[in-house]
């Protein structure tokens, strides 16, 4: 019995190889290969595109242990996902549970169609859309003068707060689409039954609702919190000088210093510390979920 178990497997195996293969073969050529041409960059003295000589060496690794700021650096952008993915929580998951669980028929595509609206533009219309919204004399400027009796200056450009809106736009999306499957998921039976036995709302929801949701919120947040940690596109425009961060450290070395194996260095210390992170993390978790 078990031979023919075997063997079953391994035809299905082969049967399921051609399928199989043209994936692996993109992710083979796409991620693998320019992660390991990055890997090799970050041990070495000078990039062999330069035309100088170069040899291998620790000194990029020791860089980071050895000045402060790429420590606070990294701090604040761990704090900055840790608040983005906050706010997407708050912002996303109400959302959520409004697209599931309230609306019906073509009320919940008009809004399910608003939710996904920003997939479908490009992220840097995006970031500068809130440029001309949050900049003084910019849209919510010159609207809340045009409603007030009173005169007042709203300028948000180039500060933190910018950042955290513009990321938040940028990525709550993702926490609305993942809750969205799992509080879909969920028998409105359930529900009732919990109404039907006296539980008010509250209860419902704390010992209910989002327990069974939360795969969703925990697939959420790590969809946003690990591609936060390293942005750079709304820190650098809507942040200016407050929104230096990791992330746009990291490019700078690749785009304006041309330190590629300063950069990559950077960049495998970062996906270490996030690893280490979702590590730490994950038997919480996984009880959770």
């Amino acid at each position: 019995m078990a031979g023919q178990v075997a063997t079953g497997s391994r035809s299905g195996l082969r049967s399921a190889l051609p399928l199989l293969l043209p994936a692996y073969l993109w992710l083979t050529v796409a991620i693998f290969l320019p992660l390991s041409a990055m890997v090799f960059f970050s041990f070495m003295t000078e990039l062999p595109l330069s035309g100088k000589a170069w040899s291998f060496t620790l000194d990029n690794y020791a860089t980071f242990f050895s000045q402060g700021l790429y420590w606070t650096l990294l701090l604040a952008s761990l704090r900055l996902g840790l608040e983005v993915t906050l706010w997407c929580v708050v912002i996303g998951y109400p959302a959520a549970y409004v697209l599931a669980k309230v609306l019906r028929g073509r009320s919940r595509e008009a809004i399910f169609l608003l939710v996904i609206l920003p997939f479908w533009s490009n992220g840097l219309v995006r970031i500068f859309s809130w440029a001309m919204v949050l900049r003084e004399g910019g849209i919510l400027d010159t609207a809340l003068n045009a409603v007030l009796p009173f005169k007042i200056n709203i300028d948000l450009m180039y500060s933190y707060p910018a950042v955290i809106i513009g990321l938040v736009h940028s990525y709550v999306p993702y926490m609305v689409l993942t809750c969205y499957l799992t509080l879909q998921a969920i028998d409105d039976s359930l529900i009732e039954a919990g109404r039907s036995l006296g539980a008010s709302r509250l209860q419902m929801l704390k010992r209910v609702i989002i327990p069974l949701s939360m795969p969703g919120l925990v697939a959420g947040a790590a969809l946003i919190f690990v591609p936060v940690v390293g942005s750079f596109m709304e820190p650098r425009i809507l942040g200016g000088r407050t929104g230096t961060f990791y992330g746009t450290v990291i490019e700078d070395q690749f785009v304006a210093v041309f330190n590629w194996p300063l950069g990559a260095a950077l960049s495998f210390i970062l996906l270490a510390v996030v690893l280490v992170i979702l590590a730490l993390a994950s038997p919480v978790l996984r009880r959770a979920a």
